[in-house]
């Protein structure tokens, strides 16, 4: 069973944030009332007693003390910034395994926690956006690509690993072979609208695979991993309880945000291994 997280941060601060309206409202009044009567019948207050009758109850006291800061979390994470940790190498060269990333959650709009519904339009995906989303084919994991079509792009890949989007082959320069690799991968940089980054290619030929096109439905996206040969991306998702035409596709209401920077990097957490914050920097 996978964790909600989300669902379960805002059960926690509607929880804490009702412990904190029933004190206000309710709670509070009975302590004052009862202080305020147990100090005209004596002619000597005890401070003891004095403490018992102020006291909070104990899931009032954390729901007061939890609230502010976990409505806090939920507004920044909701709204404005995610961490996520990258799994997987199928976004090299521009991030490694174990590459803690920010998200901007405000980049493509302002959408409500848990339903995900988008109720601020503020910008869409722009090519060569580097996007966080919900697998289309399980909602529940989040995926990390490069936004290769928008909305009514035609996308073709052809068997020698070039792009084409819109019948014009994507800019590339090879940079030479990648560092370790004995030749067998290849690191090019490449341009995707205005944002110039780097791709791997493997060169065994080992994928070798027809030209394949696709035409991007409005309201879609679609996405590949900048390491071209090892990404599970839009170009091999084929989830039969999703409609042919939109197979590999990203719906708008799936958009996480836009990933924009890197503050850490893990791969091997594990004391003999600490993090490292060599990688910090922007992403492009």
């Amino acid at each position: 069973m996978t964790l909600n997280f989300p669902l379960l941060l805002v059960i926690a601060v509607a929880v804490c944030g009702v412990l904190a309206l029933i004190d206000l409202l309710l709670l509070a009044p009975r302590r004052r009332t009862a202080i305020a009567a147990y100090q005209g019948s004596v002619s000597q207050v005890d401070p003891q007693v004095l403490q018992k009758l102020a006291r909070e109850p104990v899931m009032v006291e954390y729901g007061k003390s939890f609230f502010p800061v976990l409505a806090l979390v939920l507004v920044l994470r909701s709204f404005l910034v995610e961490p996520f940790q990258i799994p997987s190498g199928s976004m090299k060269p521009t991030l490694e395994v174990g590459d803690f990333i920010l998200v901007n959650k405000f980049s493509y709009g302002i959408r409500l926690p848990v339903l995900d519904s988008k109720v601020i339009e503020v910008g869409n995906p722009q090519r060569g956006d580097v996007m966080v989303f919900r697998y289309p084919s399980d909602p529940a994991v989040n995926y990390i690509k490069r936004v290769v079509g928008l909305p009514g792009d035609h996308v073709r890949y052809s068997s020698d690993k070039r792009l084409f989007v819109n019948g014009q082959p994507v800019a590339e320069t090879l940079l030479g072979d990648e560092p370790g690799s004995l030749g067998s991968a290849r690191l090019f940089s490449e341009k995707l609208g205005e944002v110039e980054h780097q791709v791997r290619k493997e060169m065994r030929r080992y994928r070798i695979e027809p030209d394949r096109e696709w035409v991007v439905p409005a309201g879609y996206y679609f996405m590949m991993g900048d390491n071209r040969d090892n990404s599970n991306d839009s170009r091999y998702w084929n989830d039969p309880a999703i409609p042919l035409a939109l197979h590999g596709m990203v719906p708008d209401r799936n958009i996480v945000g836009k990933a924009f920077a890197v503050w850490m990097s893990w791969p091997e957490p594990k004391l003999s291994h600490l993090p490292t914050f060599a990688r910090v920097g922007l992403i492009h």
